[in-house]
């Protein structure tokens, strides 16, 4: 606000602007977030039908929580969507705000957001509250509809920059495919030895469904791995 400039009058405009941008993402977030479970259960559908060898105690299915969450069980794998209800920015220093396609217009940095988390599916179903999960992707959407995405290997390889055009179902059914072979590819791994070699009874007792428990292979952004 300029020191001559009414404060009623900026922030009616601040409400015309940049208030009216963070709507429009959101509405733009909601809508792909629908397309997006939708693609899921395509891609489920897909992969269902490629399977030769039946294994009645492997399945792959994908479950609606709410408008906000929806799950892709993988055999022993939980990929858990989670669209924010909140419209962010991202850091000064990240690469889409130093793009010429926010310099260009700064209310294109305004991102809804969609986080996808792995877990072990047995996480949930014995409510073993101290299993951790991992985030193997972020995706980013704005009030025009482009996006871009954080992740690893072919995510951040694919969709490392901000698209040039909005996204699409193609574009949602990939990151679908992208994200469930990445949770398939990370195995287990179990505490070491020392680590779990004496438990209390406490330990015991309330802690009985988490032990042998493993935990996912570590998972770091990209950009902050080059940041180390």
């Amino acid at each position: 606000m300029s020191d001559n400039q009414n404060p009623i009058e900026h922030i009616a405009g601040l409400i015309e602007t940049k208030s009216a941008v963070k709507q429009e993402a959101y509405r733009k977030l909601c809508s792909n977030f629908k397309l997006l479970e939708k693609e899921a259960k395509t891609v489920v559908k897909q992969i269902n039908e490629k399977i030769t060898k039946k294994d009645k105690d492997i399945i792959l299915e994908v479950e609606h929580i709410s408008d906000q969450e929806f799950h892709i069980k993988v055999a022993g794998d939980l990929l858990i969507f989670i669209m924010h209800t909140n419209i962010i920015v991202l850091d000064q220093g990240h690469g889409f705000n130093k793009s010429p396609y926010t310099q260009a217009n700064p209310a294109n940095k305004y991102l809804g957001q969609i986080n996808v988390y792995n877990f072990m599916a047995d996480s949930l179903k014995f409510n073993r509250i101290n299993d951790p999960g991992y985030l193997l992707a972020r995706l980013f959407i704005n009030h025009e509809g482009r996006f871009l995405v954080e992740g690893e290997r072919q995510l951040n390889f694919m969709f490392e920059s901000v698209s040039e055009k909005p996204i699409s179902n193609f574009d949602l059914n990939i990151i679908t495919q992208l994200v469930i072979s990445q949770s398939i590819d990370n195995d287990l791994i179990t505490s070491p030895f020392p680590n779990i070699r004496v438990i209390s009874l406490n330990q015991k007792i309330e802690k009985t469904q988490a032990l042998g428990a493993g935990y996912k292979i570590g998972f770091q952004m990209s950009y902050q791995q080059k940041m180390e």
